[in-house]
């Protein structure tokens, strides 16, 4: 029997006494605080990348969001909402060869006596070369670049909601 079998039980139970030890734990899933069971998310956009993905995930995790904010326990406020691009880097004959897409989000939540969370902005970006020859392919992968943000614009604002 060789030498590594005998100590490899020995090295993974050491790993995972150092896993323990440090706080290391596994996130679980999202857990609506108090007053947020039934929710109004107030935007001037209702058709947001942002608006869809952030809906499916709430609903997901069992809250139930209202039509009016009259009704709702919670209020979810869009005040910013943008997606766009940006050029970064040119080729020596003004030819765009890299580009930045970026999302920002401005928002806030309430629940009517009481200001869970202040407004504050969130703006996630991603880079992505150039190449004229191969537009259909790159104009797709902007394309994923954007719902990648997206699904991480709502994974923080999620994780940010759960820690209240």
């Amino acid at each position: 029997m060789s030498l590594f079998k005998l100590i490899r039980p020995t090295l993974l139970l050491l790993a995972a006494a150092n896993l323990a030890a440090c706080g290391f734990h596994l996130q679980g899933v999202f857990i609506a605080p108090a007053g947020m069971e039934r929710t109004y998310i107030a935007t001037g956009d209702r058709y947001s990348q942002f608006l869809r993905e952030f809906k499916a995930e709430l609903r997901a995790a069992g809250v139930e969001l209202s039509d009016s904010a009259s009704d709702a326990t919670a209020i979810f406020t869009i005040t910013f909402d943008e997606t766009s691009q940006r050029v970064l880097s040119v080729s020596a004959r003004n030819v765009p060869t890299e580009y930045e897409v970026y999302y920002t989000l401005t928002y806030s939540l309430d629940t009517g006596a009481k200001n869970l969370m202040p407004e504050q902005t969130l703006t996630l970006t991603r880079d992505y070369t150039y190449d004229s020859t191969l537009v259909l392919g790159k104009a797709r992968e902007e394309e994923l670049l954007r719902e990648a943000i997206v699904k991480d614009l709502v994974r923080i604002v999620m994780k940010q909601i759960s820690t209240l």
